[in-house]
């Protein structure tokens, strides 16, 4: 069973822990207001437009006119989109950036968890203040591409094991299995809301097997997890997935259609394959190149040397943490640095086979010093040599970010504005879109009895 100790340092927050979450969710709250609207080419093309259309009932009454992503599954999009029609846009914005910082919560509970030593609190709060300002986390900051936001499920997920480790590697198996049940279902939200984090699914595995224990706890938490994440994918996506193969015979519509064969769309994958690495040298070396170079890996600029840091760093580190002495004290605990490199380690996995797009793994830029604190707090040196490392890599991960700050708008109201010429008779108009220009935005701003179909773009030419 979990010590006591153990247990206060898991849950109970004290007044001035909680006061500085408080201190960095508003701050994350302000820096989106000051940022103003995102008006990304993504949010112009589907998200402000999948909600109208699901809301208003035009799947079928228009056509394709986001490309693809018209068929995207639009509850991760509702919640916003109802905020932003029915409160002003400063107020929409506030709340979307108190979501996107309540990522320190997590990041928090996993640090103060994984520290040891009398100030581990204070080390947990540098450490997670500097999990919040990596080079794309602050550059989406306020954007609807919500991987900002699907963190706080996958790294909350990776909280509950960490922090309820001991519980499950030597508490009854009925603890550890309602434990990774919860953790599991918190993860399996994130992959129905967005199959992409499908990743972090892989590396949450990895991570409950990677907590102590006999076969039969592994076993039966790994079971439990599984059911969980299921669960919860079936809860935001399950609906949406029956719906799409009724009206297409593709649940995952328009994607791997080479598969379920919808008269509907080509014999394609519609997959974006154009960052994939195809050479065991370009996957070894990834992490390298895209710190190099952010075209490697995304669209969306940004400079950041975390990831790469806790790659190289990890790699370092596994023979220490194979043939170091046991006996010996660390600045971090060895059995939460198990799962947390196992959750890194499975995602990436993962993620350079399948998709190789930075931005997918933003909760691993969040984890990145957290990592790299694990990796050098199991190093034989002493105490002051490895905080003075970490210093050292703090102050050069700063030095080296540079947020690609998107294109925004004023916090002005109505939250989209479109002057749209006058229709004279909507009843009987048909409007058609051609070429790849996102203007899906557009349509909420025109009369609701005209039908929108899209005759050129991504569902004809999916390269």
């Amino acid at each position: 069973m979990s010590s006591p100790r153990s247990t206060d340092r898991a849950i109970r927050l004290a007044p001035l822990e909680v006061l500085f979450l408080a201190a960095v969710i508003a701050g994350w709250a302000v820096l989106v207001l000051s940022l103003g609207k995102d008006t990304s080419w993504d949010f112009r093309n589907y998200h402000w437009y999948i909600p109208y259309a699901f809301l208003n009932h035009r799947l079928g009454f228009d056509v394709a006119v986001a490309h693809q992503a018209t068929y995207y599954n639009p509850t991760l999009d509702i919640p916003f989109y109802l905020l932003a029609t029915h409160v002003h846009a400063w107020m929409a914005l506030m709340v979307m950036g108190a979501v996107q910082g309540a990522n320190i919560i997590p990041l928090y509970l996993i640090a103060r968890s994984t520290l040891r030593g009398e100030q581990h609190r204070t080390l947990a709060a540098v450490l997670t203040a500097l999990c919040m300002v990596g080079g794309l986390s602050l550059g989406l900051a306020g954007t609807t591409y919500y991987d900002n936001v699907m963190s706080l499920f996958t790294l909350s997920g990776l909280a509950i094991v960490v922090t309820n480790r001991e519980a499950m590697a030597t508490g009854t198996l009925l603890r550890g299995t309602m434990i990774a049940l919860i953790a599991g279902l918190v993860t399996g939200l994130a992959v129905g809301l967005k199959l992409p984090q499908g990743i972090f699914a892989i590396g949450f595995a990895a991570s409950l097997a990677a907590v102590r224990g006999d076969w039969k706890h592994r076993t039966t938490r790994l079971l439990a997890g599984g059911l969980g994440g299921i669960v919860g994918v079936a809860l935001m996506s399950g609906y949406w997935w029956l719906l799409m193969y009724h009206v297409t015979g593709n649940p995952l519509f328009p994607y791997f259609n080479q598969y379920f064969h919808s008269p509907l769309a080509l014999t394609a994958s519609y997959r974006d394959l154009r960052f994939v690495p195809t050479t065991w040298a370009h996957r070894l070396l990834y992490p390298l190149l895209f710190t190099l170079d952010w075209r490697v890996a995304d669209d969306l600029a940004y400079s950041d040397i975390r990831v790469c840091l806790a790659y190289v760093l990890g790699l370092a580190t596994i023979p220490v943490l194979i043939f170091a002495r046991r006996d010996r004290e660390t600045l971090v605990a060895r059995d939460a640095v198990a799962p947390l490199f196992a959750f890194a380690a499975g995602t990436y996995v993962m993620w350079i086979a399948i998709f190789a797009i930075y931005r997918y793994i933003l909760a691993l830029e969040m984890l990145a010093p957290i990592l790299i604190t694990c990796a050098v707090g199991l190093w034989p040196i002493s105490r002051r040599a490895q905080l003075t490392v970490l210093g050292v890599l703090g102050v050069a991960a700063m030095a080296c970010t540079r947020p690609g700050w998107l294109e925004r708008a004023p916090a002005s109201d109505p939250y989209v504005q479109a002057d749209i010429p006058r229709i004279e008779d909507p009843d009987h108009t048909l409007i058609l879109m051609a070429g790849e220009a996102p203007m899906g935005y557009l349509v909420p701003s025109l009369p609701h009895q005209i039908p929108i179909y899209r005759i050129d773009g991504w569902m004809i030419t999916p390269q």
